[in-house]
């Protein structure tokens, strides 16, 4: 089964969409599996974005439940997000998903944040550098 990374009733109401969902619904239609929603979050967190990594590794901490955890149990979980930072949400989110039963959890994200590459050294100038625009030499 597939399942997006679930968002927050409130933080979806005010955004009006989940990105993963977005990219979770072709997917499993492509894979010919149903896009289930059994993992929800139940509690509100902060963006991760503004978190320091410590606080990244913590803020997802008891996040997760699974709903209807017989429908999941010893079923292999392919779990979309949009954004790889830390990993912290997604290993939070997968743990919930193995602790109600799932016999196996892939994570598939659409992209992945390098945070080794420090802001400070950037170019200063409008002018884009191969550095700047990401090409490796």
């Amino acid at each position: 089964m597939v399942m997006a990374m679930p968002m927050h009733w409130r933080k979806r109401w005010l955004r009006g969409f989940n990105q993963a969902e977005l990219l979770a619904k072709p997917v499993a239609r492509r894979i010919g599996v149903p896009l289930c929603q059994n993992l929800r979050r139940k509690r509100y967190t902060r963006a991760q974005a503004s978190l320091s990594e410590t606080q990244r590794r913590q803020n997802p901490v008891n996040t997760f439940a699974v709903c209807k955890p017989e429908q999941i149990r010893g079923k292999r979980v392919l779990l979309i997000d949009d954004v790889f930072t830390t990993g912290a949400t997604l290993r939070a989110a997968a743990g919930a998903l193995k602790e109600a039963g799932a016999g196996h959890v892939s994570v598939l994200t659409l992209a992945r944040v390098d945070r080794r590459e420090a802001v400070a050294e950037l170019p200063l100038s409008r002018e884009v550098t191969p550095k700047a625009a990401g090409v490796l030499s």
